[in-house]
């Protein structure tokens, strides 16, 4: 099942790290949805009121601090748009290759 690797990798990567919560989760496999639905692109711009409702999160502080946290711990880079008419950014790593960089 290809569309789940991302998701997989995802979860390999977080397995030891403390920091991620189920929110960071959550938002995460939101992400991998919106993105697989808009046909895998990379990045993807994406509103938070588009997102939130798929990840179960009605809070706009915790949607962008989970947010942050991941582009910090390096999951994701999110490129916020400070703008209600434009959309955020958000990219996403390969974990196969950043597996072998930290080797």
């Amino acid at each position: 099942m290809e569309s789940l690797k991302p998701l997989t990798d995802f979860f390999s990567a977080i397995e030891k790290d403390y920091r991620i919560s189920t929110t960071h989760i959550a938002i995460y496999a939101a992400l991998l949805q919106f993105r697989y639905v808009r046909g895998s692109g990379n990045p993807i711009e994406v509103f938070r009121r588009e997102l939130a409702p798929i990840a179960k999160i009605s809070s706009r502080y915790t949607y962008h601090k989970c947010l942050r946290e991941l582009d910090e711990y390096g999951y994701l880079h999110y490129e916020p748009s400070f703008k209600k008419t434009r959309a955020s950014r958000i990219y996403f790593f390969d974990f196969e290759i950043r597996k072998m960089i930290e080797q």
